[in-house]
């Protein structure tokens, strides 16, 4: 070996200085394979530990050397920040060394697993390729030349100074390294290639950690510092007790509720002690699943030696809601919330927490399901360096009822490899608990590949649920005719505290105007139409009078008319709730905000009462939630929405699919001889929102909450250029997404401006309305645009 350090893999300039500082190739190679081998290595650490050491062998090329002293102190190092050019391009020579070193020692069989190591080298910072018309084109094909050309140049500068980098470990040995493989043999198709990404993941968390290292050392050592499960674990048992001290001050200690809630606590810590695996937690809406829920996720990853615990929710407004309780709990920089909106203030983040978004390193992590299964399918670096984060975790899916059908497939099969083969615990939370078990059907594409059958945490369900039942059901005779305007508002004009629930935009907006007409009062309207920060006014309005209401202080009639995002964490209580017709899972959240505390005087029960509207024919997973809904109805079920109704709707309403599987994920992604994976493509389709035909509008609203800024200040930096991280997450709260066909229009008459790609400011503050919120143009949109 050549003692002489030539090849560089980055260049730090010192500011004070200006003293040009050297990170050698040979270290960085070596220090990201160690990296790697640690992070893999409870599925991998051999296949981690040898892509770290030639994820940048392309460096060594000469003339790569000559391109980054050319452009010192910027980041020469990653491929695609500037313009293509043979010199930068330094991924494909570890790629094809694996390729050529694999197949000379154990010929056709090495040739194939190396593939493994040419996904995860080549894509180390363009992110995981195809293979066909992908990486086979760039390494072999008509792109090949030029990768060779890499290759021969940069293997024989390494010869000449590192040529033990270029050696396979002396016990490397190839069978017993496939052996290892989790889930090798497994008949879930997608195990191969989830192995592919987490070894990825590890190996572009450990380039990024290392050359952070080096660049930044400061940034990298504000990284540390999050308390063990253990403190989190202690500190939510003192704030459960805390609560329950309250209750016992209140005099409400052996009200059913609370005796429910304590049963539901006390059961998820003693289950915490089983084996980990599949758990589900049926609840119903109001029993407090989601301490309880946490309770068992620390206890539980304690016990076994896991590492941290995911908190995975469906929407950002629950999110925000959840976020800040558990911050209240355990300290804000304690709990990193990861999602499109997160950390609007950067006075609220620090440090810490921002740089724990980027790769889950923290015991606590609140996210989306969005992130969470996106992610798992992702083909970026960014998105995808997170993955083996998952391993030895627990895993909440909370609200999992609300699993979109078309992705079902591919979303069981990657989370059942989890649970097999990464030491992941799942809980399903959920009042309406989902049957996501193997289903078999004659026609193999109507079949489903399920979770192993969950244990449940809650001895009794039914016994449960008939203690925390707190209202009564009232079912229209006709479930097929639609209820006129007319007669549902002359019943909701007769209710002074009514909270009304509808299915689309369109439907809430008739309501309303004709509330307004009927009564001569204002009704309160939530909808998706409206910004966060409106919505979130409008919520804590509601929660104000209802709380006015109790004590006598406020005799104003209080009539709400929301779409269904009210039903999902949004904590609201409501003594009659009327619900259009949809889903079961739908009518049961309807009901969580009905009587949700008991406090009805004389142990009342409240009423939630289910009309019929025309449902548009464009919304199918709605229009399949209603058909299901009048199957089981009409099959005899009783006014009682317990676990038993929802073991016949869910199948029914799944079946209503024709595939669990719409968008082709699984072909693209399953296991073959030829380790022919299409990365990029399955992750170009796999997208839980349908964000090519929408776009963001900023909306000039003002918040009615004191302490809340004004953000036309910052709408104004926008309109100027003045882009930047902090301003665009400031300005998330006072978004509206919109389809682009309309946006289109608006921008024709220059009522929007368009301020980033996808991204449009509104001009004419006349279209928002500070009740409805962002208005459509007179004529007639289409039907989706209104829903939720």
């Amino acid at each position: 070996m050549n003692n002489t350090k030539i090849a560089l893999a980055h260049i730090r300039v010192e500011q004070d200085t200006q003293r040009i500082v050297e990170h050698w190739l040979v270290d960085h190679s070596n220090d990201v394979a160690a990296l790697a081998e640690c992070f893999a290595a409870a599925f991998g650490p051999q296949w981690a530990q040898i892509a770290g050491r030639w994820h940048d062998l392309g460096k060594f090329r000469p003339g790569f050397y000559r391109y980054i002293r050319a452009v010192t102190g910027v980041d020469a190092h990653i491929e695609g920040k500037w313009p293509a050019g043979s010199e930068k391009s330094h991924s494909a020579a570890g790629a094809l060394h694996a390729l050529d070193a694999f197949a000379r020692r154990d010929g056709p069989a090495g040739r194939a697993f190396a593939r493994v190591l040419a996904y995860i080298i080549a894509g180390h910072h363009a992110g995981l390729d195809d293979w066909t018309n992908g990486l086979d084109t760039r390494l072999l094909g008509t792109r090949g030349p030029d990768s060779r050309r890499e290759y021969d140049e940069a293997r024989a500068e390494c010869l000449r100074e590192a040529p033990e980098l270029l050696k396979l470990p002396t016990d490397f040995d190839l069978r017993s390294a496939a052996a290892t493989i989790p889930g090798l043999r497994s008949r879930n198709p997608l195990a191969f290639s989830v192995w592919v990404r987490m070894l990825f993941s590890a190996l572009v968390d450990a380039d990024f950690l290392d050359t952070e290292r080096f660049m930044d050392a400061g940034r990298s050592d504000r990284r540390a510092g999050f308390m063990p499960l253990s403190a989190y674990r202690e500190r939510l048992d003192q704030h459960l007790a805390q609560m329950a001290s309250k209750v016992d001050a209140a005099g409400r200690g052996h009200d059913p509720v609370m005796l429910a809630r304590q049963t539901v606590l006390a059961q998820c810590r003693a289950k915490a002690a089983l084996p980990p695996g599949v758990f589900s937690l049926t609840v119903p809406t109001g029993g407090g699943k989601t301490l309880s829920s946490l309770a068992f996720a620390l206890a539980h990853a304690q016990r076994h030696g896991q590492r941290r615990v995911v908190y995975a929710i469906p929407y950002t407004s629950i999110i925000e809601q959840t976020a800040d309780v558990l911050a209240g709990i355990f300290g804000a920089d304690a709990v990193i919330e990861h999602h499109s909106q997160a950390d609007v203030d950067p006075k609220a983040e620090t440090p810490r927490s921002r740089l724990a978004c980027e790769n889950w390193d923290a015991p606590l992590i609140v996210t989306t399901n969005v992130q969470l299964f996106e992610s798992l399918f992702a083909a970026r670096t960014s998105r995808s360096r997170k993955l083996h984060r998952l391993a030895g975790s627990v895993i909440v899916l909370d609200e999992a009822q609300l699993l979109p059908p078309s992705f079902l497939q591919p979303i069981l099969d990657a989370l059942h490899v989890l649970v097999a083969h990464y030491g992941v615990t799942l809980l399903l939370c959920t009042a309406t608990q989902p049957a996501l078990t193997d289903r078999q059907r004659f026609d193999p594409r109507e079949s489903l590949r399920g979770l192993p059958v969950a244990t449940p945490i809650i001895d009794d369900e039914a016994a449960l649920f008939t203690a925390l039942e707190r209202v009564c059901i009232e079912w229209p005779s006709d479930l097929q005719t639609p209820l006129p305007t007319d007669v549902l508002v002359r019943r909701l004009a007769a209710e002074p505290c009514v909270l009304t629930i509808v299915n689309t935009r369109r439907d809430a907006a008739e309501i309303v105007a004709a509330l307004d007409a009927a009564t001569g009062d204002r009704a309160l309207h939530l909808s998706a139409a409206m910004c966060g920060q409106h919505r979130a006014d409008v919520i804590r309005e509601i929660r104000e009078r209802l709380a006015a209401r109790r004590a006598g202080t406020d005799p104003r009639p209080l009539r709400v008319v929301s779409t269904q995002l009210v039903e999902a964490g949004v904590d609201i209580d409501f003594p009659v709730v009327f619900r259009a017709l949809a889903g079961l899972d739908s009518i049961a959240q309807a009901a969580g905000r009905c009587n949700r505390e008991g406090l009805l005087p004389g142990g009342a029960k409240g009423r939630v009462v289910v009309f019929v509207r025309v449902v548009p024919k464009v919304l199918t997973e709605l229009r399949n939630g209603v058909q299901a809904s009048i199957s089981v109805r009409s099959g005899g079920m009783g006014d009682t929405l317990g676990p038993a109704v929802f073991q016949r709707y869910f199948p029914q309403f799944y079946d209503a699919f024709h595939s669990r599987d719409a968008h082709g994920i699984v072909g693209l992604l399953k296991f073959n001889k030829d380790f022919d994976f299409s990365f990029r493509s399955a992750a170009a389709k796999f997208k839980l929102i349908d964000d090519e035909d929408q776009v963001q509008v900023i909306v000039p609203y003002v918040s009615t909450t004191e302490g809340v800024a004004d953000p036309t200040p910052l709408i104004a930096k926008l309109r100027a250029g003045q882009v930047d991280r902090w301003l665009m997450r400031a300005l998330q709260r006072y978004t509206v997404t919109v389809r682009r066909r309309q946006v289109g229009q608006w921008q024709q008459q220059k009522d929007v401006q368009e301020v980033l790609p996808g991204c449009f400011v509104l001009q004419d503050d006349v279209r928002y309305d500070d009740r409805m919120g962002l208005l459509p143009d007179d004529t007639p949109l289409d039907p989706e645009y209104f829903y939720v």
